[in-house]
């Protein structure tokens, strides 16, 4: 039986449909009317009925980047579409007249991951996935672990710096301002302006505002101040790794999201710094870390698994 899985980005509406093995059978995009929350659903409910024309499709599965509750219904906060305590699945519901399961994006990225991609064969994992922010999607004897009220592995909160620098969530000092590509941006930025002496190649592909493609492009052709400030983002990134092996205990990392494209640049440190880093070095496993295997449509391709295992 085939699933729809639907990923709501800030700017896309990705959907596809999957069969039981995670294969995507056809997909379909719609632009975000990012302005327009309230029209969500319904950009959703056309993007569904068009990709399930002539198909028998079971249900519906749609990741949104927000606090899902443990209903798996309502979205309590998402930053990027300014919703709060939405009904997504009862409007999605009646709008298409297929079952819904709504999850976090991250989570969905997680399952797929530990389905069909980096995790097979591992009961217990943690995804990380590194972008503009961090998210995360936590495995633990094979099931997703969602907390109470649905809204746990937000590990990019975690906070790594008492008093540290100001969260886009209203804290101090949250891993996401030292580990992400905003994170990479701002120490490139830091080192230009106090040792622009170290950026020469950066500075001529920048011309003016830097931004986290010129730094990855200087870093290949071997800019200083490049590689610093991925060394930085790779210690920081294993430090988090390293605490949250000490409170899981995971067999296996997945390191995603936009800026692991760039993993040739940092993975093998921060593979080196987690070992370094970790409690009980030495004296127990070291878990693996991966680099994610699904790309752009893991979001859409677990959340279709999920609605299919509702």
């Amino acid at each position: 039986m085939l699933t729809i899985g639907v990923d709501i980005g800030g700017t896309k509406v990705a959907a596809g449909v999957v069969d039981e093995n995670g294969a995507i059978l056809e997909n379909a995009l719609r632009p975000t009317p990012a302005d327009r929350p309230d029209l969500v659903a319904e950009t959703v409910a056309d993007v569904v009925k068009e990709l399930a024309r002539g198909k028998e499709i079971e249900a519906v599965g749609v990741g949104a980047a927000g606090f899902v509750d443990e209903t798996r219904s309502i979205v309590r906060f998402a930053p990027n579409l300014a919703w709060r305590e939405e009904p997504l699945q009862k409007k999605i519901t009646e709008l298409i007249g297929l079952p819904v399961v709504v999850e976090n994006d991250a989570n969905a990225m997680a399952w797929a991951e530990a389905r069909f991609g980096a995790g097979r064969g591992e009961s217990h994992l943690v995804c990380v996935t590194v972008g503009t922010g961090i998210g995360g999607g936590i495995v633990i004897d094979g099931h997703l672990y969602r907390g109470r009220w649905g809204m746990g592995a937000e590990l990019g909160h975690m906070q790594v710096v008492p008093e540290g620098r100001l969260c886009g969530c209203g804290n101090l000092g949250c891993w996401e301002q030292y580990a992400s590509g905003n994170a990479l941006v701002r120490e490139t930025r830091e080192i230009v302006a106090n040792q622009p002496e170290r950026a020469a190649t950066l500075l001529g592909l920048a011309g003016g505002t830097i931004e986290g493609e010129e730094v990855t492009e200087a870093a290949r052709q071997g800019d200083e101040a490049a590689l610093a400030a991925f060394a930085a983002m790779a210690d920081w990134l294993a430090q988090g790794l390293a605490d949250l092996a000490a409170i899981l205990d995971p067999g296996r990392f997945i390191v995603g999201g936009g800026v692991s494209r760039a993993a040739d640049l940092f993975i093998d440190r921060t593979r080196e710094t987690f070992g370094r880093v970790l409690t009980g070095r030495g004296h127990r496993p070291v878990a693996e870390i991966r680099l994610a295997e699904l790309g752009a449509s893991a979001g859409l391709v677990g959340a279709a698994d999920l609605a299919r295992r509702r």
